[in-house]
């Protein structure tokens, strides 16, 4: 398979394991909503806040989508899409070194791009997705940095947004950027059988005022249609309700169309030809010209239910349709072309923050549908460059609108973005706000909440040691996940030495801050034979490896293999350390 190489790719191709883990601190004050929604807003640089949160989320992730800079060489907004921010300037010197200053624009992109992707990397669930913006400036870097990291076989597509429809350049204008799919694990999917499908644009808003005139009107299907025709002609042209007006006839079963039954005219000779009675003149009706669209059998199935899935005219004269009904069919796939126009989402972040506030922000609606198809109720999207929020934004509107109740981490580097317009703008869209442009309607609130966070020290000081503000629990966190590679269970409780199972192995942490000098036996952070007689026990019919850590151990090797102990020694034996 083809390899993408640059300068500085040797100093960034294992970074992302060299980055320390931190703790992360909340702020009540810059929270809002319901601090127990379970969505995160951290601010901090997103390197290293994904290597934080690595240990709490990994593999826990549906579905990430990702803004990164488009390194348009654009240096006049306060988002930098050049990659030359300070904060990237600053990392590029540290991790790439002299190197750095011969670094194009384009290396520089590739090595701000490929540890970051590394961590994404470990969040995704086997049966997760990630989605990339990007625009013609690095589409090719891209899908190469992606086909190495996520593989060429896990790629899924491109999807093409057209924005506009004039373009401003002197010789090929561009009107369109794109989203790159990926699946964590695209065989696994396929194997599921899994359909990434979406709902039909006013397809539920149909159905629900069917049900309110079935209600009034049953059992007389004839006066719903003419009640349903009457309501789409009374609706506007653009409403998207409106594409549907062909689904109005009713039965006992619901809502459909009298869809063309008749095979295509391909050339086929041998399509099927046979007869069907009509219900009433029990005559053989109108057989049309390029024959059935089904063979036989299923025809008669088909009659066999009730109510029959035929859809028959008045005498048999007319050929007879297919019934589709809209419910069967209210979900259809992404387009993998589709135009929205991009200064709606602008106009709505001003609606928000006031004019230019933010250039170039997502479109909620576009994430909508993209989220909706890549996730389910419950899932977590994360998503590493936040900017004016628009993804935290979405998955309120997505639960606001009944579509169960998904959760989100976002991450904005910015120390003026994330406080100022970030978590300002999650706050207003939770409370509702009136806007701040014309047309200044009045905005409901769509409910939901999340905390503010940010990142404190390293876990571990500059001599490997255990930081002294980590906690039992920060510590714990860390902990199992570097023994395991899977998120702890539960937050571990101060005085509980077990953390949890995975798989054949169960975790144990001995260890309590205390003052300089004091025994660390005299803390609990030793394990002795009395500690390893008092380890709580495994869960019932557990017959695998305890793991215990500690800062030290006075039980014999002979001991520890007699009772299947695994020792390790804190910090030196921690990974990551």
């Amino acid at each position: 398979m083809p390899s993408l190489n640059w300068i500085g790719k040797e100093a960034v191709e294992h970074h992302h394991k060299e980055v320390p883990y931190r703790l992360v601190h909340c702020d009540g004050a810059l929270s809002a909503g319901d601090p127990d929604a379970g969505n995160l807003l951290v601010h901090g640089d997103n390197l290293e806040a994904l290597k934080a949160l690595t240990p709490y989320y990994a593999g826990q992730v549906k579905c990430i989508y990702i803004d990164p800079p488009y390194n348009t060489g654009n240096e006049g907004w306060v988002y930098n899409d050049n990659v030359a921010s300070p904060e990237i300037k600053a990392w590029l010197g540290a991790v790439v070194g002299k190197e750095a200053d011969d670094l194009s624009r384009h290396d520089k992109w590739l090595c701000m791009m490929y540890p970051r992707l590394q961590l994404l990397k470990q969040f995704l669930k086997q049966d997760g997705a990630i989605a990339v913006s990007i625009d013609e400036n690095e589409i090719s870097s891209l899908l190469m940095l992606m086909d190495e990291i996520f593989g060429r076989q896990n790629r899924v597509g491109t999807m093409v947004w057209q924005k506009g429809k004039k373009g401003d350049a002197k010789l090929l204008p561009t009107v369109h950027e794109y989203i790159v799919i990926y699946a964590r694990n695209k065989a696994l999917l396929t194997a599921r059988e899994v359909k990434w499908r979406r709902r039909k644009a006013g397809a539920d808003d149909v159905l629900g005022h069917y049900q309110s005139i079935r209600e009034a009107l049953y059992p007389d299907h004839d006066a719903i249609r003419a009640e349903m025709m009457k309501w789409y002609r009374s609706l506007a042209k653009d409403d998207p309700r409106k594409a549907h007006k062909h689904y109005n006839w009713s039965d006992e079963r619901g809502l459909y169309f009298a869809a063309d039954f008749a095979g295509p005219d391909d050339g086929r000779e041998s399509r099927p030809r046979y007869d069907i009675p009509h219900p009433v003149t029990e005559k053989p009706c109108k057989i049309p010209s390029t024959g059935w669209r089904w063979e036989e059998d299923t025809t008669k199935a088909a009659l066999a239910e009730t109510p029959p899935r035929i859809h028959f005219g008045k005498t048999h004269a007319t050929i007879p349709c297919r019934k589709s009904y809209l419910f069967e069919i209210d979900k259809e796939p992404l387009q993998s072309v589709f135009y929205k126009d991009g200064r709606a989402a602008t106009l709505q972040v001003e609606g928000l923050l006031g004019a230019g506030a933010f250039q170039f922000p997502k479109d909620v609606d576009v994430l909508v549908d993209l989220f909706s198809v890549l996730t389910d109720d419950g899932d977590l999207i994360l998503d590493s460059f936040a900017g004016s929020g628009s993804t935290g934004h979405a998955v309120f509107k997505m639960n606001a609108m009944g579509q169960a109740n998904r959760r989100f981490i976002l991450i904005e580097m910015d120390e003026t973005t994330a406080p100022q317009k970030t978590a300002k703008r999650l706050s207003l869209a939770i409370s509702g706000y009136s806007e701040q442009v014309k047309p200044f309607r009045q905005i409901e609130p769509l409910g939901g909440g999340f905390r503010y966070c940010s990142l404190g020290v390293p876990l571990f000081n500059e001599f490997g040691d255990i930081d002294d503000e980590v906690s039992f629990p920060d510590l714990a966190a860390h902990v199992f996940f570097a023994e395991t590679g899977a998120p702890i269970p539960a937050k571990a409780q101060v005085g509980d030495s077990y953390l949890g199972k995975h798989g054949d192995r169960v975790v144990y942490l001995l260890f309590a801050q205390g003052e300089e000098g004091m025994p660390r036996e005299a803390l609990g952070n030793v394990l002795t034979p009395t500690a390893l007689a008092a380890l709580p026990p495994p869960p019932e019919g557990f017959d695998g490896t305890r793991v215990v850590y500690a800062e030290g151990t006075t039980v014999s090797a002979d001991r520890l293999k007699a009772e299947r102990v695994v020792f390790k020694q804190i910090p030196y034996q921690i990974a990551g350390v």
